[in-house]
């Protein structure tokens, strides 16, 4: 069963993004777009366009969940998906050497935590 409402949340998320942020971009409610999320409502096309058009992602997106995504993100929490779009946010401003000592350091900590 395809969910439009999921996948809008993770790219909107991904994006760093708030609904209050989409908002702004479309002029639909920010109620509307969390019955959307949450699958309680159904939005037409022409308002996916919008959203699409406010996301920066072809409207095909909401369609073929694999399309353009670096990484399958279904499995993640919210909270985890905002993490991710803050590291993703602030990492495109290191050089690739600190980029490198970030992960490095990440291993470490999760290697630590594992223990």
């Amino acid at each position: 069963m395809m969910k439009i409402g999921t996948t809008i949340r993770s790219h909107r998320l991904q994006k760093g993004l708030s609904q209050g942020d989409i908002e702004k971009k479309t002029g639909l409610l920010r109620c509307y777009l969390s019955r959307v999320e949450n699958g309680h409502t159904v939005p037409s096309l022409d308002t996916l366009s919008k959203i699409a058009l406010a996301l920066d992602l072809p409207i095909a997106q909401f369609f073929d969940d694999s399309a353009g995504r670096p990484f399958n993100t279904q499995h993640l929490t919210d909270e985890e998906l905002r993490f991710l779009s803050q590291i993703r946010r602030y990492s495109n401003n290191l050089n690739e050497g600190d980029r490198k000592l970030l992960l490095a350091m990440v291993k470490k900590f999760a290697s630590s935590a594992a223990r």
